[in-house]
């Protein structure tokens, strides 16, 4: 008997545990309940969906993507949920590949180039605590890789999850998700929504809201604190905002990303920044009380922002990315940090250094002191260094430099600096336009324009007063000659007008001027753009 009701009282508690309330409750919207538009959906997408189905797998697009369909936007990434393993998916597709350790997911490629797409294929996973864990493990994803060897489910001892390659059923893949909007699932075929945490209602309402304990989820992944800034910043526009509860907890957490390693958070910053929602990602980590201490190159971002250079570059990057048009990360990190650049280029200078080692120097003060060793050293440095080094270039506009600069690899970046930099009056707009007019000619068109640039010049030098070496005023000379004529004489004029043969002439020595008569002068010589 006591067995029995012990029995009961943990049977109940388990339903309690494992029930509604950690895994909700199945809701299947047709569409008539949705009202998501099928053309909206890519057809690679659905193409992925079809081929498991037809495997005999289950598979639905999932994640943001049913969000913004649900909003009638198009998206812009497709992902796909399936409990078919990585292997089984791989083995469907020609070009599918399997990343990642910590969580393994397939990137199924489509066409090539630039043209290529990738739909990001992920195994359901299962719902997995602390207790459950292979092992508690001490430190970071950097600091473990030997203990994670061999685990499929490893958290430390806060309970960040470390690794989790443990796969599991549709509901409890939808509890470890983090919004409840991003926790949807949509089949294309028959067009129903799966939802099992009121995402609908709270896409809706304009709600974005942490599944389950905030504080909790943002202690198994402190990077989940960077994306609900991101989503608060892309939503915004259309009228969504956190949930209290949801973002109470995020200035507390924020200590946490102190043990992500500084390469996850580098990718982090960057996706916060060039996913076309740069400014309100600025204002929303203001307004959240998030301003310092999530990353030091990001606290730079938010001190700098209001600045008209980087204000400019942040608001010219979602531009770009609202246009369909390429971004890079090294061409916002160097105008953010060009102020520094600038800072120890003129310091330099002014101490007499020669203007291309002292940039050079400048340059790897910055990168020392900004950046370090999470890809400063690699592609991204070099780009942002190459553009950096270009600036100065871009004032030569004589010979060959002009033909030799354009054909650099990166001199669209450069040039695209140099315009905002004119932009903000930093510069002459006038070498701006010039550069851009060069950069759409032809061949012959921009021989044409270096002729007309030499040809201006040339006038322009001609225009200013000669160089003249004047002469104290002296006394008449006993022969009755004026200084005039002393001065006609000295430079070598005046013979014809002279009644007296030169050879008879009697020249005065010059009594030293002291200082050489170059009074007013300096402004007939060019620079070279060295100083």
């Amino acid at each position: 008997m006591i067995n029995k009701f012990i029995g009961r009282l943990i049977d109940k508690a388990t339903a309690g545990s494992k029930g509604r309330k950690r895994f909700g409750k199945r809701a299947e919207i047709g569409p008539q309940g949705h009202a998501i538009n099928p053309a909206l959906v890519d057809e690679r997408a659905a193409n992925v969906v079809r081929t498991l189905k037809e495997a005999g797998y289950e598979a639905y697009i999932v994640g943001g993507a049913v969000r913004d369909l649900l909003l009638g936007l198009k998206p812009k990434d497709f992902d796909v949920a399936t409990n078919a393993t990585p292997e089984q998916v791989k083995a469907l597709f020609r070009r599918a590949f399997i990343i990642g350790r910590r969580f393994r997911i397939v990137h199924v490629v489509y066409g090539r180039g630039r043209e290529h797409e990738v739909i990001e294929v992920s195994t359901f996973r299962a719902y997995m605590d602390n207790a459950t864990a292979n092992a508690m493990v001490q430190g970071n994803e950097r600091s473990a890789k030997g203990q994670l060897a061999g685990m499929t489910h490893a958290v430390d001892a806060s309970g960040r999850v470390l690794r989790d390659n443990v796969w599991g059923s549709q509901e409890e893949d939808a509890a470890r998700r983090d919004f409840s909007v991003n926790a949807m699932y949509y089949d294309p075929e028959t067009r129903v929504v799966v939802d099992y945490h009121n995402g609908l209602q709270d896409s809706q309402k304009k709600l974005l809201r942490m599944i389950g304990d905030a504080a909790t989820r943002y202690r198994e992944d402190p990077v989940r604190i960077m994306r609900a800034v991101r989503f608060g910043a892309k939503l915004a526009a259309l009228g969504f905002t956190l949930e209290p509860k949801t973002a109470k907890p995020l200035v507390e957490a924020r200590a946490l990303l102190a043990e992500v390693p500084q390469s996850r958070l580098f990718d982090e910053m960057i996706k916060l920044l060039q996913t076309g929602h740069a400014v309100p990602s600025v204002d929303q980590l203001r307004k959240l009380g998030l301003g310092k201490g999530i990353y030091p190159l990001l606290d730079v971002v938010v001190e700098r922002a209001d600045q008209p250079f980087v204000k400019a570059a942040l608001a010219d990057t979602d531009r770009r990315v609202a246009e369909g048009k390429p971004v890079a990360p090294s061409f916002l990190l160097a105008c953010v940090l060009w102020q520094d650049v600038l800072g120890g280029w003129n310091a330099r200078l002014a101490k007499g250094e020669h203007a291309f080692p002292a940039l050079q120097d400048a340059i790897d003060e910055v990168f020392d002191a900004r950046i370090g060793d999470v890809s400063g050293r690699g592609k991204l440095g070099a780009d942002m260094r190459e553009i950096w080094m270009m600036q100065p270039r871009f004032e030569k506009r004589s010979g060959n430099t002009p033909f030799s600069l354009a054909e650099q690899p990166r001199f669209r970046a450069g040039f695209d600096f140099l315009r905002l930099r004119a932009d903000v009056g930093e510069i002459d707009e006038e070498l701006a336009d010039w550069w851009q007019a060069f950069s759409l000619a032809d061949d012959g068109e921009r021989e044409s324009l270096v002729r007309e640039l030499r040809a201006e010049q040339q006038r322009s030098k001609k225009q200013q007063p000669p160089r003249t070496h004047r002469v104290p005023k002296q006394a008449p000379t006993q022969e009755g000659q004026a200084p005039a004529a002393i001065e006609s004489e000295a430079s070598g004029e005046g013979d014809e007008a002279s009644p007296t043969p030169a050879k008879k002439r009697r020249r005065r020595r010059r009594k030293p001027s002291g200082g050489g008569g170059a009074e007013g002068q300096g402004g007939g010589v060019e620079s070279s753009g060295d100083a």
